[in-house]
Formats: structure tokens, C-alpha cells, sequence
């Protein structure tokens, strides 16, 4: 598509134990997701699209309704998101998501990661005024115009509708995500998205080649290996 933005679990659902790390990443967003917003994903269109993702990336389901009903019980871990802000190899700005019970140790294992790859870990807005916060949604179809028709009627605030590869991809702020939603399907019924999230997507890029790539992936490796870390954003370019 025109616009790059990443999908983490491509890199990281290699392997058996990569793909438990997938599965336990998606528990814990769940859970934190329907115990903030609630249960029902009818109300919930956070959890709903939560919950379709991981079923597209093969979540069983024994895995999503454990998180339901531990969300339901109330009790639990108290998990609550963290970015942390820096610079990876070459320069390039990164943008480190996460879910922690314990904010100090997952700070430090983050710093770890860029300390241990000549990376510079910032403070908060260092980076992220580089990145846009974005929801982005994408179905099959090739009519871009009924789309934007469909979003402005609803008075959504939308930033960009493309179309490439038999795809509509819609770009809006995130505060605009359930509009944004519910507009579409409302204008065209059940849609099976292919792309439902809301991510930060870098303006700028920064090319990596040579021994500043081949570290930007040995900290990227770093990174995809805490628990902690939910989604991890940059704008790299390879």
C-alpha cells in the first residue's frame, strides 16, 4: 500500500514458542481491552476487532475466552500501557508500545535493548511527534469514492482513502476509529476487514543498509522478545 504500516506478529509467529508469545500478547490485550470496555463486543468495537484479528492469526479459542473470563472476574493482573521513545540504529526514530503490571522492570528491559545496540532511549515526545496516530481500516474493494462518500456523510474526519491491489484502505485520526467503523459498515453491512487497528504511523522515513541494518535487527529481535511489549513502531527503511 501507499502508506507502510507494520503488522508485528508477521515478524514474531515463526516458530512454536514465538507463536505462544503471539497467543499470550493477544490474551493480555484482551483482557485489558474488555475489562476497560467492556465484555460485550456488540458495545465494544475495540474488543470486537480485537477479538476478529486474533482469530485471523489463528488465536485459539480457548486463549480469547480465558481473557473474557478472567476480565470478568475482576481480579487479575492491573496492566496499563507504556510507550517508551528513542533512537535505533542509523537514527531512526522507534516507538515502543506495551502492556506492564510492573512499569519500572519494563522500562529497564526496554532501556536494556537499546543500550546493548548503541541505541538511544528518549523521553516522552521525543519521537512521537514524527508519528501519527492512526486508526486504519481495510477491506476488499475497489470503489474508494463510495467510500469517502460514506465516511464524509458520517462526518468522519478522514485523512486518506486509498485504493491498491483490490483493497479500499481508509486512514483516520484514532479518536475517529469507531466512527470511522461504524460508517462503513453501516453504508456496505458486514465488512471482513482486513487491516483493523489503530497504530502510529511514522511521516518521515530513514534508510538503513550495512551494519546499521543488520543491528536495527538484532534490537528490533531484542524488543519482540519481552512479554511486555505489545507492538513496536519505527520508520525504517530498508
Amino acid at each position: 500500500m501507499g502508506r507502510a504500516y507494520q503488522n508485528r506478529k508477521a515478524d514474531i509467529a515463526k516458530t512454536s514458542d514465538a507463536k505462544a508469545k503471539v497467543y499470550s500478547k493477544y490474551g493480555r490485550e484482551i483482557y485489558v481491552c474488555a475489562k476497560s470496555g467492556g465484555l460485550d463486543p456488540e458495545g465494544n468495537l475495540a474488543l470486537r476487532g480485537l477479538i476478529e484479528r486474533a482469530k485471523k492469526d489463528q488465536v485459539p479459542s480457548h486463549v480469547i475466552t480465558k481473557a473474557l473470563d478472567k476480565a470478568k472476574g475482576g481480579g487479575g493482573e492491573d496492566f496499563s500501557p507504556a510507550i517508551y521513545e528513542g533512537y535505533g540504529p542509523g537514527g531512526c526514530m522507534v516507538m515502543v508500545e506495551c502492556l506492564t503490571d510492573n512499569p519500572n522492570r519494563t522500562f529497564g528491559d526496554v532501556r536494556i535493548a537499546f543500550t546493548k545496540t548503541n541505541c538511544k532511549i528518549g523521553t516522552q515526545g521525543s519521537t512521537s511527534h514524527m508519528f501519527d496516530h492512526a486508526c486504519i481500516l481495510a477491506y476488499k474493494g475497489e470503489d474508494e469514492d463510495a467510500a469517502l462518500e460514506a465516511l464524509l456523510m458520517a462526518d468522519v474526519d478522514v485523512t486518506d482513502v486509498e485504493s491498491e491491489d483490490g483493497l479500499i484502505t481508509v486512514f483516520a485520526p484514532h479518536t475517529e476509529y469507531f466512527k470511522a467503523k461504524n460508517a462503513l459498515t453501516d453504508a456496505f453491512g458486514e465488512i471482513d476487514f482486513e487491516v483493523d487497528a489503530i497504530q502510529y504511523l511514522p511521516t518521515t522515513s530513514t534508510a538503513l543498509s550495512g551494519e546499521n541494518l543488520e543491528l536495527f535487527h538484532k534490537f528490533y529481535d531484542m524488543l519482540n522478545e519481552l512479554d511486555d511489549v505489545q507492538n513496536i513502531y519505527n520508520d525504517a527503511e530498508f
